[in-house]
């Protein structure tokens, strides 16, 4: 029988994830098809218990819902549950368990750019739902040191006295953080700014950033932002947030079938979805 997997949001109609889970499935020879549902936040318990009832064997959650699904699930993965999100659910024996694959699935992208992330130390710039997710996921994949800037540092300053991993952590102010790039060997970009269409905003200057240093970008339209062209003439490594994308929805498929899938043909899935 065809095992049914999908992913819930609102909007939905843009995810790329059908595209990139169904090729996979083609790949491996796995009987199974991923469908995108259009749940509205009123319509989020119904649509729970109809996937739950349906027998659906695994689902992503997008936006507005990976905080409220939460309270819809039998059991959530301790990292999701620090996190407070949660954008993978197995249907494990008839019970529906939430994990969480972004921030992992970020640092799991790293790990492909620098096998040493341990000893470096990092700066994330902003405080969000992203920033949470990768901080926490960094801060227990042992990474030492990693600071934080944040325009409105009170919200800095809850992800780091929320952390439940053991890592030194400051919360500094935009000239701080601006004077001391050249400190950090991991600096990760997690706010909206220069995405499509306000590309020429800059986050913070990046004059002091080192060619010693990897630059990440969680935005992916455009595909390199100002920060990253500026970084990318600093002589510095970058990365875009396609890497987070298919780093996310390999740890989910893995989470599903208990197979790592191939990622570069995810990431060129992707970028052909992206035009780029």
């Amino acid at each position: 029988m065809k095992k049914i997997f999908g992913v819930i949001g609102d909007p939905i109609a843009h995810s790329m994830s059908p595209a990139m889970h169904n090729d996979l499935f083609d790949l491996y020879g796995i009987d199974a098809v991923y469908f995108p549902f259009h749940v509205s936040k009123r319509n989020l318990l119904d649509a729970v218990k109809g996937l739950k009832a349906l027998g659906v064997s695994g689902f992503n959650v997008t936006i507005p819902h990976k905080t409220d699904i939460i309270a819809h699930l039998d059991k959530v993965d301790p990292l999701a549950k620090a996190i407070g999100a949660v954008n993978t659910v197995k249907n494990e024996n008839g019970l529906l368990v939430g994990y969480n694959t972004d921030g992992p699935g970020f640092v799991k992208g790293l790990e492909y750019m620098a096998a040493d992330l341990g000893s470096r130390s990092a700066l994330i710039i902003g405080a969000g739902g992203a920033s949470r997710a990768i901080y926490f996921s960094m801060a227990q994949a042992g990474i030492e040191r990693i600071d934080l800037y944040n325009r409105t540092p009170g919200k800095a300053d809850e992800l780091v006295s929320s952390c439940p991993f053991k890592v030194e952590s400051n919360v500094i102010g935009r000239e701080a953080a601006e004077k001391s790039l050249a400190e950090y060997q991991l600096i990760i970009q997690t706010t909206s700014i220069g995405m499509v269409p306000d590309t020429e905003s800059l986050p913070l200057s990046p004059e002091n950033i080192t060619q010693s240093a990897i630059v990440s970008d969680i935005i992916y339209n455009p595909l390199q932002t100002k920060f990253l062209k500026e970084a990318s003439r600093k002589g510095a490594a970058i990365q875009n947030g396609v890497g987070m994308f298919v780093f996310q929805g390999a740890l989910a498929f893995e989470i599903w079938t208990g197979i790592f899938p191939d990622v570069e043909r995810m990431e060129g899935n992707v970028l052909r979805n992206l035009g780029g």
